[in-house]
């Protein structure tokens, strides 16, 4: 019982109560504990592609959403204008929905152009961590060979983790730390605090490998905060309504045939995938557009030879 309600405090209810008198607990406390402790153990079983999944999901529905609305927006206002009374359809009107547009197409402009630098920018920053990983990586599976033999056993759960990083295993569900991953991280630190450096010269590569694993996991985490994305949604939704608007006006008093309705299905859908590949972008471990686990892959290389 006591066993089951062990959960991220690290404190037991047989540290907090007798345990001749666990049995008085209420019903309800033992039957929370029950639920609490299996749901941890669930939830570390979770598979980071359902979470994957998910994000990507999300990115389609929004690029789906944008074209709707932009098509809706540009061929109602071209199928409705016939039905505008004469005096909604004179030129001043006409010219004045134009200034309005104007407005939004400079604000959406300068919009979109903020979105493409911040993604851009993450993305390239997120590359540079990605390759100080794998040097990082590199420089601690060095200093284990350096050490010597008696760190063979922390070398190779370095090497089953730089294989599953090397696979694109980052997060879980829900942008937690992967907890395969953080297992093997920490299994290594155990195995680098159970070294036990006999000479001068073994001290010295002891202390380095210690700062160097602390750089490493610095690194790490650095990248699984990295891992969500940034743009927040309610600007993508200003940025749609500011669309539907110049979209609107174009359709009005526009030629009602084949060839506009095309352009305006065919510009919709190219919006709407563009709007996509730059959230796709503020997510760099997700979608058609990811950092490149090259680096990691050849840092594997190296530490199996």
């Amino acid at each position: 019982m006591s066993a089951l309600l062990t959960g991220a405090f690290g404190t037991t209810i047989g540290e907090i109560v007798d345990p001749e008198q666990e049995s008085d607990l209420p019903a309800r406390i033992r039957c929370a504990g029950q639920n609490k402790a299996t749901s941890l153990r669930v939830s570390a079983w979770l598979p980071a592609e359902t979470a994957r999944r998910g994000r990507a999901m999300n990115e389609v529905r929004i690029a789906i959403f944008v074209f709707l609305c932009l098509t809706g927006a540009s061929l109602g206002a071209l199928f409705f204008y016939e039905r505008l009374p004469a005096r909604q359809r004179q030129d001043d009107t006409h010219s004045v929905m134009r200034l309005i547009a104007n407005i939004f197409v400079v604000m959406t402009s300068l919009v979109l152009g903020l979105m493409i630098s911040s993604a851009k920018g993450k993305f390239d920053a997120v590359n540079r961590d990605v390759h100080s990983y794998a040097t990082g990586l590199i420089l601690l599976d060095r200093m284990l060979v350096l050490y010597g033999p008696d760190a063979g056993q922390a070398r190779q759960r370095l090497v089953a983790y730089a294989e599953r990083a090397a696979n694109g295993h980052w997060t879980a569900e829900g942008g937690l730390s992967d907890r395969t991953s953080e297992r093997l991280l920490q299994e290594l630190g155990a195995g680098l605090r159970a070294l036990e450096p006999r000479a001068d010269p073994q001290l010295s590569i002891w202390n380095d490998i210690r700062e160097q694993y602390r750089k490493v996991l610095e690194l790490r985490w650095g990248l699984v905060e990295q891992a969500e994305g940034s743009i927040p949604r309610p600007l993508v939704l200003m940025l749609v309504a500011w669309l539907m608007l110049i979209f609107a006006t174009f359709g009005f008093r526009a030629p009602r045939n084949a060839v506009i309705v095309t352009s305006f299905v065919a510009a919709s859908a190219l919006i709407g995938g563009a709007i996509y590949l730059i959230v796709d972008m503020d997510a760099p471990f997700e979608g058609p557009i990811q950092v490149s686990p090259a680096p990691l892959q050849r840092a594997l290389t190296e530490m199996r030879q």
